[in-house]
């Protein structure tokens, strides 16, 4: 036995080391509050400069039954805060918190907490992109593409800030929410189980009940696609072969026929649209990520 585990543990030492994933650097502001909620807080590390800076919100990933504002690409992080541009990170309430449409609002509601407070953070409000994936990557297409929920008549001066944004990059994005569309779009009457929790749902059974099919509707951001909207960055990081017939919703909720089905609506409109595929780099891009938020930002270069 001692002499199988010295050979383990020589066999081991041989092994190269394996990098670390970097952490993330200490935000300059942490956890301040933008609503009433306890997840209603949100992150800053400035970009250093004498001008206000275009700012990118970070919108986290995991189903909206978890995750948390930290989880932002290091890489990214730091190629947009060298390049000049403010990054946030907003944590929001989760499903088990409250259903749609929780989630948006609550991302919203950071968007206008930071154009209110533009002059105190020394950002540009007219310059403002969003970023994610998954849960994430949807909550910034939906703020892409949704009317403004600017209220100018709303006493609190934060309500009347605008919602719209200028450029969205995401990764494993969905396009729709709408268990309907997604069962034709793969053929499949699967549905992944946080998208039950998501619509407040007791079960699958209850995507035929048409209470749900507003918010269903609603709450996919093709839905809202409207000729002038902005344009878009799609990583998938998932292969896009087809899939089998009544896949579950674990091998279909990140799949590129999301980013597909987007990019053709969007196309029809004129609206840029760039959808990237594993299999032209099994690495997210995200030196690409920060030069198309700088180009759309209005600070032209790469990090």
């Amino acid at each position: 036995m001692i002499a199988a585990l010295l050979l383990a543990a020589a066999a081991a030492a041989a092994q190269p080391p394996q990098p670390m994933t970097p952490a993330v650097p200490t935000p300059d502001h942490a956890n301040i509050r933008y609503g009433p909620h306890e997840r209603n807080v949100l992150d800053l590390w400035f970009a250093r400069s004498a001008r206000p800076t275009p700012l990118v919100i970070y919108y986290h990933g995991g189903g909206f039954r978890g995750g948390d504002k930290r989880t932002i690409p290091v890489q990214l992080l730091s190629g947009l805060v060298k390049s000049g541009v403010t990054v946030a990170g907003a944590n929001y309430r989760l499903s088990d918190a409250a259903p749609y449409p929780a989630q948006m609002r609550d991302a919203a509601r950071a968007l206008q907490f930071l154009r209110l407070n533009a002059a105190k953070y020394n950002l540009d409000p007219q310059r403002v992109g969003a970023c994610g994936g998954s849960a994430g990557a949807g909550i910034s297409l939906w703020l892409a593409f949704h009317d403004d929920l600017a209220d100018p008549r709303n006493p609190d001066p934060l309500f009347r800030q605008p919602t719209r944004i200028r450029a969205a990059v995401v990764w494993a994005a969905q396009s729709s929410y709408d268990p309907r569309f997604i069962a034709k779009l793969f053929d499949t009457d699967q549905v992944h189980p946080a998208l039950i929790s998501f619509f407040g749902m007791k079960g699958p059974e209850d995507v035929a009940n048409p209470r749900f099919h507003p918010l269903f509707e609603d709450a996919s951001p093709i839905n809202h696609v409207r000729r002038g909207g902005p344009p878009v960055l799609l990583y998938y990081p998932q292969s896009s072969e087809p899939l089998p017939r009544n896949s579950s919703g674990n091998e279909h909720i990140h799949h590129p026929k999301f980013g597909f089905v987007l990019k053709e609506k969007l196309d029809r409109l004129g609206i840029e649209c760039v959808v990237m595929l594993r299999e032209q780099d099994p690495t997210p891009p995200f030196e690409r990520y920060v030069t198309f938020f700088l180009e759309k930002l209005g600070r032209k270069g790469k990090p």
